[in-house]
């Protein structure tokens, strides 16, 4: 084989090669998952982020509110039970601050006061 037809068959056959193996090496769509050490960034863009210790237990969620609505925190226990939560609610644009008790279910809330209306007013020779 000489030096023209070696660089003709060889670019050939490792394009053959790398597209034979690329549906292999390089899933098609978005990735799944993927694990990394560290990650730094100027600027990240997502829909969620979850906080999971070790044993796979989310002690923090950052996400969507269930059923609409705006976003919100929620931070766990180290048994994955919620203590707080900080966000909007699904029906309105308030925003509130929910504590749990020991088992997870709702104990109280913080939220903005009701929008006052204009009321007349009130004073002396009124």
């Amino acid at each position: 084989m000489n030096t023209r037809e070696r660089w003709t068959v060889y670019p050939l056959l490792f394009l053959a090669i790398g597209l034979a193996v690329r549906s292999i090496a390089v899933p098609q769509g978005e990735f799944a998952a993927a694990a990394v050490g560290d990650l730094r960034a100027t600027r990240l863009v997502c829909r969620e982020i979850l906080v999971e210790g070790e044993d796979g237990t989310i002690l923090v969620h950052m996400g969507r509110v269930v059923g609409g609505g705006g976003g919100r925190v929620e931070f766990k226990d180290s048994s994955g039970i919620d203590t707080i939560a900080v966000g909007t609610r699904p029906e309105s644009r308030e925003g509130v601050v929910e504590f749990f008790d020991a088992d997870g279910e709702p104990a109280g809330e913080l939220s903005a006061p009701a929008p006052r209306t204009a009321a007349a007013p009130v004073g002396p020779g009124r």
